[in-house]
């Protein structure tokens, strides 16, 4: 199978960057966000003016990352195993199945809950435990994942593989740090709502 990943292929890497890049883009913006207000300050004051920027700006480089992969796979090397009917096919399910978990994520958490409102300090009342949260921690995460997946089975791409691998680890990184992170701003907010309450 490796023999059929062209690695000399500069668009081999330019995607594996932006896959990497992604992630660490919205974390560090983040970080800089709730530590110093940074995108806040940008937007004069208005968080969730500043929470939208940065919506627009993720789902922007998602789109780009997308295009990058496309043109990747494109550049590379077609496994005939792959391209038997019965795997070629399960690229269908699998890439439904994946937006499912992204659109219906999207959905249940906003604008804000989707694009680290959270980090803005805009908070929601409780966490959502519905579908697709009932059957995946980080949906959109392994959702996107999927998708990746189909695409490289779809095309019959072993490069495809390797680079969702990429994709996968670079999510698992990001919640490694992205969960505790998220967990402690919720628990400082009701924390601080205890002691209001006794203020009362």
């Amino acid at each position: 199978m490796a023999s059929y990943i062209d690695f000399s292929q500069p668009s081999l890497w330019v995607s594996a960057a932006s896959i990497v890049f992604n992630p660490t883009f919205w974390n560090i913006a983040a970080q800089q966000e709730y530590h110093n207000k940074v995108i806040t300050k940008l937007f004069g004051g208005n968080s969730r003016l500043g929470c939208y920027a940065l919506a627009v700006t993720i789902f922007s480089l998602g789109i780009f990352r997308d295009y990058l992969y496309n043109e990747a796979l494109a550049d590379q090397p077609t496994h005939p195993t792959l391209l038997s009917p019965a795997i070629k096919y399960s690229a269908i399910p699998l890439f439904l199945t994946g937006n499912t978990l992204v659109l219906t994520s999207m959905w249940a958490l906003g604008v804000t809950g989707t694009y680290l409102g959270d980090y803005f300090g805009i908070l929601m009342d409780e966490p959502v435990t519905t579908f697709p949260f009932n059957v995946s921690s980080s949906p959109m995460y392994h959702g996107s994942a999927m998708s990746f997946l189909a695409t490289a089975i779809w095309y019959g791409k072993p490069a495809g593989i390797l680079l969702t691998a990429l994709v996968h680890t670079a999510y698992s990184i990001a919640c490694r740090w992205e969960d505790p992170f998220t967990g402690m701003i919720y628990q400082k907010r009701d924390e601080e709502r205890k002691k209001g309450k006794k203020g009362l």
